[in-house]
């Protein structure tokens, strides 16, 4: 994993957090030993950042904690910060201050194949980036996908039932205790709580500047546990899941980002390991399908207090994405093996011409 010893020298960090350790062994966690204090950078020109995250190479792959921050976070909901944790440094991207020159200035990493990015559902994020700054985000392992493929491995959740990220973290299987110990002095999950009550109250709070002590602590804890996280989860993920957790991520990068089902310039979807095509085996390729819903009729498909769509969802093996609020208002979005999805897409026209 990349280190940030190459970025350029910049004035020292006013903020520092604690970083926990990849896991070693079932130890109980300590702050000190399972733990790193690093500098938090607020970051304003491409120049503060790691030369080998501005430069991706495939002689240097590795893997960083990522999110985004804005107001109202859509494609039409400005984006304000991304967060990128590396193992040594926090960097607090700042989309306000240093304009598009400086979130230009990442897309190549974005875009990367060497560099990973983890991040806790990554719809919006990317939506945000394609259509504000025209970044296709790629090369994700989204934890929110990929808590849902261990769970199913064990046989204990259905598709479509995805976790918070307040929630993962609490999970003791993969972070847990260790959240706990290396908590900033005085957070705790009454305060992310606070924070999103202020988010609903303020929806300008990511545009003000300069950043309070609150919107550093913030933005920071939404990765700094993510590498650690990684590697508890990645352990636990057979071939199968493997396989579907990467291409559910291509997947969810795109799934705000096109308007129809042709996202051909787009990166290639992974393809089934030769190993996982043996006889028997019921792996089928996944799509990402959209279905248009004439003006006026998307209460239908939802029906009463989402009733409607819930029975969908039950009656087939895929994810049933629907804008909401931040939109696109007139689009579904059906993420899953091919006869899923077509069986989804079926019931949901139903819906529309079913008097």
């Amino acid at each position: 994993m990349a280190s940030s010893s190459s970025a350029p020298t910049t004035p020292s960090p006013s903020f520092t957090a604690r970083i926990p350790l990849p896991p070693s062994g079932d130890s109980p966690p300590n702050v000190e030993s399972n733990s790193a204090l690093v500098p938090i950078h607020i970051v304003t020109t491409a120049s503060q950042l790691p030369a080998e995250f501005l430069e991706p190479s495939p002689q240097d792959q590795f893997i960083i904690g990522f999110d985004c921050e804005g107001e109202d976070l859509c494609r039409t909901g400005a984006l304000c910060l991304i967060q990128l944790a590396f193992p040594d440094a926090i960097y607090l991207v700042d989309a306000i201050e240093g304009g598009e020159a400086l979130i230009k200035a990442c897309k190549p990493a974005l875009e990367s194949n060497f560099i990973t990015k983890v991040i806790h559902d990554c719809k919006r994020d990317s939506e945000a980036l394609y259509f504000q700054f025209d970044i296709k985000l790629n090369n994700v392992m989204d934890t929110q996908i990929a808590y849902a493929l261990i769970d199913e491995q064990e046989g204990k959740r259905k598709r479509d039932d995805n976790i918070s990220f307040v929630d993962l973290l609490a999970d003791l299987r993969f972070c847990g205790s260790i959240y706990i110990v290396c908590l900033h002095p005085g957070i705790s999950y009454d305060e992310k709580e606070e924070v999103r009550v202020l988010l609903r109250q303020d929806p300008k709070f990511w545009r003000y500047r300069p950043f309070s002590e609150r919107m550093v602590r913030t933005a920071t804890d939404d990765v700094r546990f993510l590498l650690y996280v990684y590697h508890r989860m990645m352990v636990n993920l057979n071939e199968r899941s493997l396989w579907h957790l990467a291409v559910r991520g291509a997947l969810y990068c795109r799934c705000f980002c096109v308007n129809n089902n042709d996202y051909a310039d787009w990166p290639s979807l992974p393809p089934i390991p030769d190993t996982l095509k043996v006889d028997g085996n019921d792996l089928e390729e996944e799509i990402l399908s959209v279905v248009d819903i004439p003006r006026g009729m998307m209460g239908r498909v939802i029906g009463r207090r989402g009733a409607t769509i819930l029975t969908i969802k039950e009656g087939c093996n895929a994810e049933i994405v629907i804008g909401g609020s931040k939109g696109p208002p007139d689009k579904v979005f059906i993420i899953g093996p091919v006869k899923q999805v077509l069986k989804a897409a079926a019931l949901i026209r139903g819906r529309i011409i079913d008097i």
